[in-house]
């Protein structure tokens, strides 16, 4: 199998003196979902920020490393640069132009391409196709519209720039459960049948592993546990540290506490 995206030992440093990656590796096989887990400030979207290169405007810098996509060094280019070679980011938090239609929103997806009017409209076909929430309320202003109608929208518009690999950062941040199993169901129906591609970073793992093809665990900057998602959902390590679940049953929050002082895959 093919390898999409290859990341080998990159290190991020934040205003030239703190370091936030240490010596991360991790690749996305050509057509599958890659889950990158961990607790808020383990360094998910730092990753992410690094293969799209967006981390100078944080005032970060790849200091060491390598990032490829399909065998071609991308973390000296620009953002468009990446978009013109199918690698789009749709960011934490549901951004979306807000004073735009929800249709005017996904419209500007295509903007990069130079296709004509009737294929962009066959282009909008498809992703109300793949969103019907989003034809309902195609002519509703995105601000005024639900938490995960905009990140419907928002990974719309990404679809609408015809990917080969979706960097999706925290998908199901404030949404409720069942709109979270809906986005992560379309993910799903997206890299299925459109081949695309997926690295997202998500702190709600068990629906992550639930859906994806393979996970990498990081904690502190740094990649403590990976493998294929079903045998990560059914590690005991993880259960017990991330869904608070263990072979004895629930945790409480004691032992929790103690847990995250002895991590077993640390030792």
């Amino acid at each position: 199998m093919s390898t999409a995206l290859s990341i080998n030992n990159i290190e991020v440093i934040y205003d030239h003196v703190i370091l936030v990656l240490k010596g991360v590796s991790l690749a996305v096989p050509e057509g599958k979902i890659v889950a990158l887990l961990g607790a808020n400030g383990a360094g998910k979207s730092t990753t992410l920020k690094a293969i799209s290169n967006l981390l100078t405007a944080e005032r970060g810098n790849v200091t060491k490393g390598s990032i490829a996509f399909r065998g071609e060094r991308v973390d000296r280019m620009t953002p468009n640069d990446l978009v013109q070679r199918g690698v789009i980011q749709v960011m934490e938090g549901r951004h979306c132009f807000a004073h735009l239609t929800v249709e005017e929103n996904l419209l500007t997806g295509a903007y990069t391409r130079r296709i004509r009017h009737a294929e962009v409209k066959q282009e909008l076909e498809k992703i109300y196709a793949y969103f019907p929430r989003l034809k309902v309320r195609r002519k509703s202003q995105s601000g005024y519209t639900s938490g995960g109608e905009q990140q419907m929208t928002a990974i719309g518009r990404a679809m609408m720039a015809k990917p080969s690999m979706i960097l999706l950062d925290e998908p199901s941040m404030g949404l409720a459960p069942q709109i979270v199993e809906e986005i992560f169901e379309i993910v799903r129906d997206l890299n299925t049948r459109e081949k695309v591609s997926f690295l997202l970073a998500e702190q709600n793992t068990l629906v992550a592993l639930r859906h994806a093809d393979f996970g990498y665990i990081l904690e502190n900057g740094r990649v403590v546990m990976e493998g294929a998602a079903r045998e990560l959902a059914d590690n005991e390590d993880v259960k017990e540290f991330y869904l608070g679940v263990s072979a004895a049953g629930r945790k409480n929050f004691r032992d929790m506490k103690f847990y995250r002082r002895r991590k077993r895959w640390l030792a």
